[in-house]
């Protein structure tokens, strides 16, 4: 008990707790809408077409977080534009820009002089390595989208589910949508820290998954997909600590075995507590 105690002593392990936190609330809020949109695979799109900003960032000495949000931004407001504007299905929009960020990156990242110390990280995300500057970024965009989501919840709830409804009542859908998607490109680039491209998409649709057999109110599936996010960092993050292993798969890890856990065990239950006509014992 005094070891794993002793862990807190340690700055960069807060600053990882407070990402981890801050982290759980933006991808709660952001996959709840794209799970629910059924756009899940958008934010793996985003996310490798962001290596593209990432190689340019490394190649012109800029940094990589910044070339990241950029692409990723871009890349964002490309596939909807596409399936929108251009009649481009969606899949195709996601996979084309996926392919030409991925390429992109590594042409630059190829013509960087020297070894790019860093990309690693970005590759596979390192939650532990997290800075101040970091947790400022991320608990201001944290309170915008908050806010955000707090004031516009029901022009986004009836954009996610029904944007054909949604616009005979007036709403401007494809502003929201663009708006929304932003912001879900903003949060995929802050939470490469934590899961790094290759695994971040399971943070935006895993607590979902978990959330979902407890409910599917929009409203409640966010609070759920922000607990059981936080609880999977947590956990991947002490694991990771103690057994020095990758911070970034331990934490997918942990949050598959706690959805296969609570799948397993509702599948056993839900028979013993409901008749075969649906109705409770």
């Amino acid at each position: 008990m005094h070891d794993l105690l002793s862990i807190f002593q340690y700055s960069f392990f807060i600053n990882a707790i407070a990402a981890g936190f801050l982290t759980s609330i933006l991808a709660g809020i952001a996959g709840t809408y794209i799970v629910s949109r059924k756009i899940v695979f958008i934010s793996g799109g985003i996310t490798h077409a962001s290596f593209g900003g990432i190689g340019m960032a490394f190649f012109l000495g800029l940094n990589p977080f910044l070339g990241a949000a950029v692409f990723a931004v871009l890349s964002a407001l490309g596939i909807e534009w596409a399936t929108s504007k251009a009649n481009v299905r969606e899949d195709s929009a996601i996979a084309i820009l996926w392919s030409l960020g991925m390429a992109i990156g590594i042409i630059f990242v190829f013509l960087t002089p020297g070894y790019a110390p860093n990309l690693m990280s970005f590759l596979f995300g390192n939650i532990l390595t997290v800075t101040h500057a970091d947790l400022s970024y991320m608990l201001v965009l944290a309170i915008i989208v908050s806010i955000c989501i707090t004031l516009f919840y029901r022009p986004v709830l009836y954009t996610a589910f029904d944007p054909e409804f949604a616009q005979t009542t007036g709403l401007k859908t494809q502003l929201i949508k663009y708006a929304v998607t932003v912001v879900v490109a903003l949060t995929i680039v802050f939470s490469i820290r934590i899961a790094g491209i290759i695994l971040v998409l399971s943070l935006f649709t895993i607590p979902q998954s978990i959330a979902g057999i407890f409910t599917h109110d929009f409203k409640a599936m966010i609070f759920y997909s922000i607990g059981f996010g936080f609880v999977g960092i947590m956990v991947g993050l002490v694991g990771s600590y103690y057994y020095n292993l990758p911070s970034g798969a331990i934490i997918i890890f942990t949050l598959v075995l706690i959805w296969a856990l609570i799948k397993g065990f509702s599948k056993i239950i839900s028979p013993l507590l409901f008749s075969e006509k649906g109705e409770a014992l």
